[in-house]
């Protein structure tokens, strides 16, 4: 919470407090301050505005739930609610006793499915959903109401899907009243027109091309008031309106769907009885009832309507996020290996020019160390983009693990790190994808001989270790060693203690390599005293049939 006197500045220059750096946002762009008990935003003379509820403000407090845009960013102010008084001296929760015990009597779980049996506008009850029969026709009309909001509720809450949504809501519409048509229209977040979305009919009404009062789709979105028609052709609101007369419409009702920052669309349901038939009739299909309940219904599907625009902004705005960190973190990555070759090009270049073989080697060297390096990037980049599915083969870890050894002991003499390394005596086959293993593998082991290069007598020991259960791979050094707070984020991407020598996915990379064979990563640490990797295969998923094994097929 802000003091009185505190502001906090958002733009593009660093010493802002909030700091975001795309072009579309000033160098100072806005401040927010705390004063009179409440939370304000002014703007600081931006070039591009800030804006609440996309409004453009120059200064304005701020209530829970409003959203900000500022450049190219959309915020939510969610306020901390106050607390208040306490009511412990007002509200006890006591245990049940002899006197005061309750008897659950009837129960609805917040999960009970959808029936397609529900009461219609006649009040006829068709599915028993409160014990005992209506006593009057107003007492049926006022369960069915309540039913109907109860089951809009569950559609709302039930679906991020709008289309499934709103078809949902129409359905239950036609089951509460004897409409022939209905539609429901969004406004366009473009262009600001309505648009259909979906569209119903009675089963016994051909799905002809269906013609909607542009009057009274303009009243209703304009007035922000619902509106029922007794007889649309010759209602005063719209006698003039040719559209009406040619649709034959007799009785209409149309409801804004208005949520908390607007209205998002609009619920239209007609009848189309001819005027033969509608000048016998004795009733009206539509009621003040009705009009009310789809009014209630249409506020409902806007929430749900604004709450789902709002998460799917908020998925796509971290998805940009996550791909601008991403593009940061490898483009500084891909800056430094690019520094490597052309100071390797330029030791080739004048080695060439001198005829100084031994320059053009030490050139080589260093292309060719930032080529690995490249590769190493791409592979792991490739590893971390998608799921696969690891290509087994018969495969002796004992091999693997010397192949990594291999590769890494030169590295690990340069740096007067000791590999050590027992092989095991007894030949046990695994099922492994071998190449993306030695990967995982030699990530470990490369680490291990970092972490060891300020450490006199660095050594890291690798172990091997199978049961019944599970083959082990320990890869433990004496290093540096990694402090308690950071072991539960060195899995996470671009985590990394390297600086500039670390990409941040290597460990990611191995884990999820273990994870896919159906095993994990384990780690122990203590700061000065070294740490220790485990990779934990189990083998019943990686274990070779007895009569695939070819041990056992020679025998």
């Amino acid at each position: 919470m802000l003091s009185e006197s505190e502001k906090i500045k958002v733009g593009r220059e660093s010493h802002c407090n909030i700091h975001f750096r795309d072009s579309e946002t000033s160098r100072n762009h806005a401040e927010f301050s705390f004063r009179d008990g409440r939370y304000w935003v002014r703007d600081l003379g931006s070039s591009n505005g800030t804006f609440v509820n996309e409004f453009p403000i120059t200064e304005q407090v701020l209530e829970g739930g409003d959203r900000l845009q500022i450049g190219r960013q959309l915020l939510l102010f969610a306020e901390k609610p106050n607390s208040g008084k306490s009511l412990d001296g007002e509200v006890a929760i006591v245990p049940a006793s002899g006197e005061d015990a309750s008897q659950i009597v009837g129960r609805l779980l917040a999960k009970t499915p959808l029936s397609d049996k529900t009461e219609d506008w006649h009040g006829k009850q068709t599915q028993d959903f409160i014990p005992g029969p209506p006593s009057t026709m107003i007492e049926s009309r006022f369960r069915s109401h309540w039913e109907v909001m109860y089951r809009t509720a569950l559609a709302v809450s039930r679906t991020m899907d709008i289309d499934q949504l709103l078809n949902q809501i129409m359905d239950l519409i036609f089951q509460w009243v004897l409409c022939d048509r209905g539609c429901i229209m969004l406004i366009d977040s473009t262009t600001g027109e309505l648009y259909p979305s979906c569209r119903k009919n009675r089963k016994s009404q051909a799905m002809h091309r269906m013609a909607i009062s542009r009057t009274i789709l303009d009243y209703v979105t304009k007035q922000g008031e619902g509106v029922l028609t007794s007889d649309a052709c010759e209602d005063d609101r719209w006698s003039t309106s040719a559209s009406i007369s040619a649709g034959g419409i007799r009785e209409a009702i149309c409801v804004p769907m208005k949520g908390r920052y607007g209205i998002v669309g609009a619920i239209y349901i007609d009848t189309t009885t001819s005027p033969g038939k509608y000048a016998s009739r004795s009733d009206r299909v539509f009621h003040e009832e009705h009009l009310k309940l789809l009014v209630a219904i249409g506020h409902q599907a806007a929430l749900a309507i604004e709450d789902t625009s709002f998460y799917q902004t908020m998925v796509q705005a971290e998805r940009l996020a996550i791909m601008g960190q991403t593009i940061a973190t490898l483009s500084h990555h891909i800056k430094n290996i690019v520094q490597g070759l052309k100071g390797g090009g330029y030791l080739v270049d004048e080695g060439l020019k001198r005829d100084d073989l031994s320059t053009v080697s030490k050139g080589w060297r260093i292309c060719l160390k930032n080529q690995e390096r490249i590769e190493a990037l791409v592979l792991d980049m490739l590893t971390m983009s998608k799921d696969r599915t690891p290509i087994r083969q018969s495969i002796d870890l004992r091999d693997l693990i010397e192949d990594v050894i291999e590769l890494e002991n030169q590295r690990a003499s340069e740096t007067g790190v000791n590999l050590v390394w027992s092989r095991p005596s007894a030949e046990d086959i695994l099922q492994l994808d071998g190449e993306a293993l030695h990967r995982a593998i030699l990530n470990l082991v490369g680490n291990a001989i970092d972490a060891c290069k300020e450490k006199e007598q660095g050594t890291v020991n690798i172990t091997l270790a199978m049961s019944k259960e599970s083959a082990r791979i320990l890869i433990a050094d004496n290093g540096t060693g990694i402090a308690k707070s950071d072991l539960e984020r060195i899995f996470s991407m671009f985590e990394s203690n390297k600086g500039s020598r670390g990409t941040g996915l290597g460990l990611p990379v191995s884990l999820k390599i273990a994870q896919e064979h159906g095993g994990t990563i384990k780690v122990e640490s203590e700061i000065g005293l070294g740490t220790t990797f485990v990779i934990e295969l189990p083998r019943k998923e990686n274990t070779i049939p007895a009569a695939d094994n070819p041990k056992t097929m020679a025998e």
